[in-house]
Formats: structure tokens, sequence, C-alpha cells
């Protein structure tokens, strides 16, 4: 009997190519944590009116659920063969960074 030999993909390996990626989305945490700080900033050194206040809370809002997307895609790149970016987290990431832009833009102005 001759030996099962698994597919040419299972036998992929993906190098450090997960741990690159996994670094990529620490960054870019790191980078969207910088931005929220900055704007909960500039939003309380204005007067405390109530549309900075929610300002603040769109802010919070936003990073925590840019949070909560990146942990998910680290932590699935831990597998031995992390699956692809789901159309929905990826739609999820690119709403909270231009709603943190236009955020940012709101606070500024």
């Amino acid at each position: 009997m001759s030996p099962v030999r698994p597919s040419p993909a299972a036998e992929r390996d993906a190098g450090l190519q997960p741990e690159r990626t996994r670094l990529a989305w620490r960054r870019t945490t790191l980078a969207c944590s910088v931005a929220a700080v900055l704007g909960v900033r500039q939003a309380l050194r204005g007067g405390g009116a109530a549309g900075e206040a929610a300002g603040v809370a769109l802010i919070v809002l936003v990073w925590l659920v840019f949070l909560v997307v990146a942990h998910r895609r680290m932590r699935e790149l831990a597998a031995a063969r992390p699956p692809g970016l789901a159309p929905r987290a990826a739609s999820g990431v690119v709403a909270c960074t231009v709603a943190l832009a236009a955020l940012a833009v709101a606070v500024v102005l």
C-alpha cells in the first residue's frame, strides 16, 4: 500500500509571512491608538461642549472596533495555516480607518 501524500497546498511552508503580517497589524494598531489618543486630547482641549464629548465618544468607539478586528486577526495568524482576511473584517478595518480620519478632521476644524 502506498502512503497517502498530502496535497502541495498542505505542504506549503508559510515561513515568516504570518509573523510579518502579525507585526504589521501590531504597528497599525499602535498607530491607530496614537491617532485616537491625539484626537481625544485635542477634543478635550476645547471647552468641553456636548459636540466635543460626542466626538470623543465616537473616536473611542471606532478605536475599540478597530482593536477587536485587529486582535481577532492577530489570533488567526497564530494558526499553522492562517485563513485569509474575511471581506467583512477588511470592510470593518477600512470603515474604522476612514471614520477615524474623518473624526480627526472634524476635531481639528
